[in-house]
């Protein structure tokens, strides 16, 4: 399975914030680290990922769904976030 991290703006309209939060915690593993910024685990691509998502989307939202692999850097996540993070890039390597 690959990691994808995975962001959206929903702007003005349907604004459907429970669908896609319903949809990327169906994931075998996910992890909402901000705001609209969410990390998960799938064995689907990309583009099977955006189109399982874009039935929460309005015409004017956007939304990137990219693959994660090898190095990474952050700062302010607590320790399980981090961990959880960490484990999930060294096992793309």
């Amino acid at each position: 399975m690959a990691a994808y991290i995975v962001t959206y703006d929903l702007h003005k309209s349907g604004q459907n914030y429970a669908c896609i939060k319903e949809k990327l915690e169906s994931y075998p593993s996910s992890w909402h680290m901000q705001g609209s910024v969410w990390i998960i685990k799938s064995s689907k691509n990309a583009n099977s990922i955006r189109d399982d998502l874009t039935s929460c989307l309005d015409q004017n939202d956007n939304l990137l769904v990219a693959k994660l692999h090898g190095e990474a850097a952050w700062y302010g996540f607590g320790t399980k976030g981090s961990d959880w993070l960490k484990s999930l890039l060294e096992a793309q390597l």
